[in-house]
């Protein structure tokens, strides 16, 4: 069994949906795929709630202009047997969802302040759990809510993952037959009280080895928009060449160094369970990638 994350830029468009398409169709083994929102819905979602909060209006087209979105990659990409479907899903969680959580915030100035939290990490978990809902129906798939089994807690006002994740991770998945299951990266929920919580910038990478971990999986593949990790960034250095293999310290290393292809504490669960870890580019899926292991 493999797990397969695919970051925002892979799930961002019609083009890198259906690439993202391909790539699952072509496994051989069991696959779980982790998603990250469509490419800048977290950043929109996150300015629509500060417009909320400050009572700007401005907030209230861009609610429509985000259904739009959604709905149009879906005509792209989801069979059209199940568009309808998936349209509700969108319709649900977008227009009858959000919208009570933008109006909340726009008609309350004074609510208390971990509430407002708990409302704005509401807000933001629909970034995944909308493109997971469109995902699962491109693929075929079974849809799991990671919510469920990817569990955080409070400790001395720091929000850190709650160790029953992976015994949760292993109930929810372990047994299954089905060739394809897909959940969301990024959210999480509160073990003690059930708020819905996140994994920060970077989640999808690091609940996508939450689950590898826990179920002892032979492979984590971090789909992403560039080849691999580059001896130096390419943008700046044409000389820059692909790194074929490296260690996870050798990749933890350049992480910490600047290295923005995954995040950094992806590592610490696999290499525990000396789980291999390829970086691979959604857009050039023939390019070999790096090894990390």
């Amino acid at each position: 069994m493999k797990v397969l994350k695919f970051g925002g830029t892979s799930v961002g468009s019609v083009e890198s949906l259906k690439n993202v398409k391909n790539i699952v169709e072509s496994q051989d083994d069991q696959v779980i795929v982790v998603v990250s929102a469509l490419g800048g819905v977290t950043d929109l979602l996150l300015d629509m709630t500060h417009k909320a909060e400050a009572r700007d209006d401005s907030y209230e087209p861009m609610v429509e202009q985000l259904l739009n979105r959604h709905n149009s990659v879906i005509e792209g990409v989801v069979p059209a047997n199940q568009q309808a479907q998936c349209k509700a899903i969108m319709q649900q969680f977008i227009v009858q969802g959000l919208t009570q959580f933008f109006s909340m915030l726009y008609a309350n100035q004074n609510l208390d302040a971990d509430y407002k939290a708990q409302v704005e990490d509401a807000i933001v978990a629909h970034g995944e759990t909308l493109s997971s809902a469109i995902v699962t129906c491109m693929l075929g798939a079974v849809p799991h809510f990671s919510p469920n089994f990817i569990k955080t807690k409070d400790v001395d006002g720091e929000r850190l993952l709650d160790n029953a994740t992976f015994d949760l991770i292993a109930q929810e998945f372990k047994g299954r037959k089905e060739k394809v299951h897909v959940t969301q990266g990024f959210i999480s929920e509160d073990s003690s009280n059930g708020a819905k919580t996140n994994l920060g910038r970077g989640g999808s990478d690091f609940t996508a080895a939450l689950i590898a971990a826990a179920l002892d999986a032979s492979s984590l593949e971090i789909w992403t928009d560039v080849d691999g990790f580059y001896t130096a960034d390419p943008r700046k250095d044409p000389t820059a060449t692909i790194i074929p293999r490296m260690t996870y310290q050798q990749a933890l290393d350049m992480c910490q160094a600047g290295a923005k292809v995954i995040y950094a504490p992806t590592l610490s669960p696999v290499a525990i369970k000396h789980i291999p870890v390829w970086v691979k580019n959604t857009f050039n899926p023939q390019a070999p990638g790096t090894l990390i292991e």
